[in-house]
């Protein structure tokens, strides 16, 4: 049953100022970006992670040399485009106020499902590359692992939606503010989730779920040890 932590990066200059970063190169933490990553490392430091899988993205880097920064056994970081973000096509590097004008931004918002970005790539091809590199991940760490893939909003969300057996259409009912934590556990009949856009909730007893045998949906709901 492996422990997937989902982290986004920390606030960029981007975030601050309203502009779909996308892909765009040199796009870095701000200053209080890096204060949200170094605090969310500390929280993860004891999970002792077994890999970390990163979007190439600078931002994302950033992030996740953060988090193996505080890992006692210093997991290496794998570079996984699957896990970047959406390819926002020409909409990349514009003003969000400026993108709410075209009449696709109400498509976005109502039926994400039917997006395919100018030049870009759809909604759901994004969702499907980050849930491929999921699962495969999954497969290659094993039952036991606990690791972390640091990646974007969009992305993450659109796992979040699938974990909760909900359409793409009701992905933006989900929020994942930057350097929050989202963690899903996978089993052999399907997937839990922990936790949503966690910013404050210490997360060292996600260590001890490690250690003993966990059953899958408890009935009457379990006793609220993870």
């Amino acid at each position: 049953m492996p422990l997937v932590i989902l982290v986004r990066h920390g606030r960029t200059r981007a975030n601050a100022d309203g502009i779909l970063a996308g892909w765009t190169p040199g796009v870095h933490l701000d200053d209080q970006g890096e204060s949200q990553v170094a605090a969310m490392a500390e929280r993860l430091a004891p999970l002792r992670l077994d890999a970390i899988v990163s979007s190439p993205l600078e931002r994302t880097v950033q992030t996740a040399e953060a988090i193996g920064a505080r890992q006692r056994r210093r997991p290496g970081i794998a570079l996984d485009e699957r896990v970047g973000e959406c390819r926002y096509g020409e909409w990349t590097n514009r003003p969000l106020a400026e993108l709410s004008k075209d009449p696709l931004w109400r498509t976005v918002q109502e039926r994400p499902s039917a997006v395919t970005f100018p030049e870009g790539e759809s909604l759901p091809q994004m969702q499907a590359r980050a849930l491929a590199a999921v699962h495969d991940w999954n497969s290659r760490l094993g039952d036991r692992a606990t690791y972390a893939v640091v990646s974007h909003g969009d992305v993450i969300k659109a796992i979040l939606a699938d974990a909760l057996g909900s359409h793409l259409d009701q992905f933006q009912r989900i929020v994942v503010d930057p350097a929050s934590v989202s963690v899903l556990r996978y089993g052999p009949r399907g997937v839990q989730v922990l936790h949503v856009n966690d910013r404050g909730t210490d997360l060292a007893g996600l260590a001890r779920t490690r250690r003993r045998r966990t059953v899958e949906g408890a009935v009457g709901g379990g006793s609220g040890e993870h």
